[in-house]
């Protein structure tokens, strides 16, 4: 890599940084916080007990050696580890906004990120595609979550399909205390080329495993999208293909039912997605490139800290 093109690698981050920082300090001030607590309680003392004070406190061990009535003092063990599960597979590149799905995935993790290293807790990053790209082992402090957002801009995947339960699986394994989990992807298909099940999810993999991960974890799934992917404009017959599987399908966009057709399709299918993720407990956002995410995330937020 050559001066220049580190010099806008840096630009890019940098960028990323201040764009983000700012959205934590302008909109999600305190509500990450508020809405991801500690994982327990840690003792921190015992003192003389005063009026008002919880009577299910009382240290009677200290209170008999003392003749007088003492409290154990708890503290909430504070630290959080946050792991970010990006997809980087090919149909991440696609984008008719502003940003690509994967530019998207970037910056939202990257708010995710500094929300979590200004309250001292680690960050976490595992790419992946149909195989485990790079993971990062989670990490405090300004200086890493950078590098985590080199990784999601700049990292240059070996593979291009999805294999969501594979990443799942991996984080599964790696982490044995409870993790407040983001996985951020468009759930266009797993490493067969396939949707997932929605006629039968019980009996569908991902389903399988991404409930399983939701009892171990604290597990948030993103889904991504893109106004195309739901949209064709009117422009005669169009060739589309599958950023992943390379598969071709030809469109007349010229014909309303076919433009209907690709619309309903889709937009059936995401939210099936959504109504399953959801059925099965887990916390849904929906995000396109055309929109402002910080409303949702802040949304978000304010919901799950109503549910506490």
């Amino acid at each position: 890599m050559n001066d220049n093109e580190t010099s806008k690698i840096l630009k890019k981050v940098r960028q990323v940084e201040i764009r983000t920082n700012r959205m934590v300090t302008d909109a999600m001030a305190g509500a990450y916080h508020s809405v991801f607590k500690g994982q327990g309680m840690d003792f921190e003392e015992v003192r003389a007990y005063a009026p008002g004070d919880d009577v299910r406190a009382i240290d009677w061990n200290v209170t008999a050696k003392m003749d007088q009535p003492y409290i154990k003092k708890f503290r909430e063990e504070r630290e959080l580890t946050i792991m970010l599960l990006v997809d980087l597979s090919a149909s991440g590149s696609f984008g008719s906004a502003a940003q690509s799905k994967r530019e998207l995935a970037a910056e939202l993790a990257s708010v995710l990120a500094f929300s979590a290293t200004r309250n001292n807790d680690k960050v976490g990053l595992l790419l992946f595609t149909d195989q485990i790209e790079k993971f990062v082992f989670p990490q405090k402090g300004r200086k890493h979550v950078l590098r985590l957002i080199r990784e999601m801009l700049f990292f240059e995947p070996q593979q291009r399909g999805t294999d969501v339960v594979n990443a799942l699986t991996y984080v599964n394994r790696l982490l044995k205390r409870k993790s407040i989990t983001f996985l951020i992807s468009d759930f266009l298909q797993d490493q067969h080329g396939q949707l997932p099940n929605l006629q039968t999810p019980q009996q569908d993999p991902l389903f399988k495993t991404l409930s399983l991960t939701h009892q171990r974890h604290d597990l948030t799934c993103v889904h991504l999208s893109d106004p195309r992917e739901f949209e064709l404009p009117d422009i005669g017959i169009i060739t589309l293909e599958d950023a992943e599987t390379g598969q071709l399908v030809e469109i007349d966009t010229r014909r309303a039912p076919a433009r209907a057709a690709y619309r309903e399709d889709n937009t059936a299918r995401r939210q099936g997605l959504l109504s399953q993720l959801r059925k099965n407990g887990i916390n849904t956002l929906s995000i396109s490139t055309d929109q402002p995410y910080i409303h949702v995330l802040r949304k978000f937020f304010e919901s799950r800290g109503k549910q506490r």
